[in-house]
């Protein structure tokens, strides 16, 4: 029996860093930045995440990462970001028809849904910022408008 290394990577540990780094390439940042976030989370460096999803991660969610770079360029496409609300939305329905239906539900598959519902809420909570930024934008372009200031 061979001892299991100390610094292992753990599978929930895999599917974390395969999550973020998918919606860094939804949202248009990079896969640097996805690392630092996960190498924040899992205590390990951003060098160490970046390996393990070059070497053995990227492998698995080839289809993962086509789409999520769909989803960039629909979202990048679209017109004015009022459409935003929209988009997600899409990108919700396309994520739920990649997941296959099983008959029974693993521990693995509730963990990876609950980080699904994790991503989402932190991309509807950065859409309510920009909805928050547009708003103050357009009130000032109002005011501009207005009294020519």
């Amino acid at each position: 029996m061979s001892p299991t290394r100390q610094d292992a990577w753990s599978h929930d540990q895999d599917v974390l860093l395969a999550e973020v780094v998918l919606r860094y390439i939804r949202e248009g940042g990079t896969q640097l930045q996805a690392f630092e976030e996960v190498g924040k989370r899992l205590s390990r460096t951003a060098v160490a995440c970046g390996f393990r999803w070059n070497s053995y991660v990227r492998k698995q969610y080839k289809s993962g990462i086509e789409l999520a770079k769909k989803q960039f360029k629909e979202i990048k496409n679209q017109s004015p970001p009022s459409n935003l609300t929209q988009a997600v939305s899409t990108i919700n329905q396309k994520s739920q028809q990649e997941v296959p239906v099983k008959s029974e539900i693993t521990f693995h598959a509730v963990i990876h849904i609950l980080h699904g519902l994790y991503n989402k809420t932190e991309m509807s909570s950065s859409i309510r910022e920009d909805k928050e930024k547009y708003f103050l934008i357009i009130k000032e372009l109002e005011k501009k408008i207005i009294f020519g200031k």
